[in-house]
């Protein structure tokens, strides 16, 4: 989730409602400063008898950060405490239970992706061997219940955690108990973010499917195969979903802004503070009349505040965030990008996959969406087959854009070599949770704790 970073620029009121428009049309850029950004999460276990350490105990949270700081991060602080690290590989910022975060910067090609992650996981690891902690890369916690793990001291979790049981049963597990992988990408015009969003948006249950890597939970398998994304199915309607109007003629900047300011609000940030403003409205804000804070008008700061705080399977910002992918290890980390790449950078590969998708009805993606959680590639698409008999295909057309690219590293090598995990994925016919499910029931003997030795970086 988004940190906050202090200004000392005083920002002027919103005006008018076109500024809000205008905002996303401020994120055009030409293709040749197209970026990739990658975003993923691990869980922090203590090495000696796994629980999920605490922000302040000795070897916590709270030491990690800072020892990530020899390394040149710059810390970034909320209320006295060290909340997150800015540096020139992205921000390490912490999720509410102490996940830990790389929100990554901004790069040319996945080769620097892979290798931004490397050094970050580098950097992490030998931090924590000295502090007895170490790293899982997965959905969801295997065997931690709610009550067992930790909150981290940021204002807006707070107000969040209050108000996720008004609106969901499963928004707590959300913020305390999953791990995701995603990906940030450019656009050049209105037209290119609409395809772009529409192919993201019918895709993202594919995404789901191949990362499928949360099938436990405190200890038992729990029926699912990404039990992450069903969580989002009861966290919270008002700001999650597969967004119907994005396939509507009309769909645009617009178009989404109005959904936006349909999103109930969850806060105000000001002087260093958070103010709650959960489920009150952003219409309301922009009339000066905000029952949390009357008298006041919004920001741009605000309204790119409130963009963090909707939940679509695809969001849109100045960018465009694919969000459908459960967390895992260093191999998988680089190929989701590869994956959304290869799909939306390419024109060629961006036209072959909305040609595969186009023809579905509305009812048949929110089915796809519905069944992936649990059945993953063997989830029902239209006509009969299932989502494994096109998921060759889809990986076919990503190479092709990534081939297109012809982005090279030293060795001479393109970026299509990231899908390979994913092509391992189709081939044996099974996602990350069905393999971890087949040693959880053959030589773990049903003992979870494997899993720490089996999922750690």
């Amino acid at each position: 989730m988004s940190t906050k970073t202090e200004s000392n620029k005083v920002a002027a009121p919103i005006e008018d409602r076109r500024q809000l428009i205008d905002y996303f049309a401020g994120g055009e850029k030409a293709k040749e400063r197209w970026r990739i950004g990658t975003e993923h999460e691990k869980f922090v276990f203590c090495t000696q008898d796994f629980h999920a350490p605490s922000y302040d105990e000795r070897g916590g949270i709270r030491d990690l950060l800072d020892g990530l700081t020899q390394f040149g991060w710059k810390p970034v602080t909320e209320g006295g405490n060290v909340i997150a690290l800015s540096g020139p590989d992205g921000t390490v910022s912490l999720e509410p239970a102490g996940q830990l975060e790389l929100s990554g910067a901004p790069l040319e090609n996945l080769h620097e992706t892979c290798n931004e992650t490397g050094r970050h996981l580098e950097q992490v690891k030998q931090v924590g061997e000295k502090l007895g902690i170490n790293f899982l890369g997965l959905g969801m916690w295997p065997d931690k219940t709610r009550a067992e793990l930790p909150i981290m001291p940021k204002g807006r979790y707070g107000i969040m955690l209050r108000h996720m049981p008004r609106v969901g049963n499963l928004g707590l597990d959300m913020m305390l108990r999953t791990c995701t992988i995603q990906v940030n990408l450019d656009y050049a015009s209105e037209a290119d973010m609409v395809q772009k969003f529409r192919v993201g948006l019918a895709l993202q249950p594919l995404a789901t499917a191949l990362f499928a890597n949360s099938p436990f939970t405190e200890g038992k398998p729990n029926g699912f195969l990404s039990y992450r994304s069903h969580i989002w199915s009861d966290t919270d309607p008002a700001r999650t979903g597969m967004l119907p109007f994005v396939f509507e003629e009309s769909f645009g900047y617009e178009r989404y802004a109005e959904y936006a300011l349909d999103v109930p609000m969850y806060f105000v940030y000001r002087d260093g503070k958070y103010i709650d403003a959960a489920g009150q409205s952003f219409r309301d804000f922009l009339k000066g009349e905000l029952p949390a804070y009357p008298g006041h008008k919004p920001t741009m700061d605000d309204w790119a505040d409130h963009l963090s705080t909707a939940f679509p399977e695809v969001r849109l910002k100045t960018f465009l965030e694919m969000r459908g992918a459960d967390g895992g290890r260093w191999g998988r980390i680089c190929a989701l990008p590869a994956l959304w790449v290869g799909l939306l950078y390419d024109q060629g590969a961006l036209d072959a996959a909305w040609d595969l998708v186009k023809g579905w009805s509305m009812e048949a993606r929110e089915t796809l969406r519905s069944s992936v959680p649990r059945l993953a590639l063997d989830a029902p698409l239209p006509g009969g087959s299932k989502l494994k008999d096109i998921a060759g295909e889809v990986l076919d057309i990503a190479a092709a854009g990534l081939n297109a690219r012809a982005r090279l590293n030293a060795s001479g090598d393109n970026e299509s070599g990231f899908l390979d995990p994913l092509r391992e994925v189709v081939r044996t016919g099974k996602v990350p949770a069905q393999v971890l499910l087949d040693r959880f029931n053959g030589d773990w003997q049903g003992d979870i704790r494997r899993v720490y030795e089996e999922a750690r970086f």
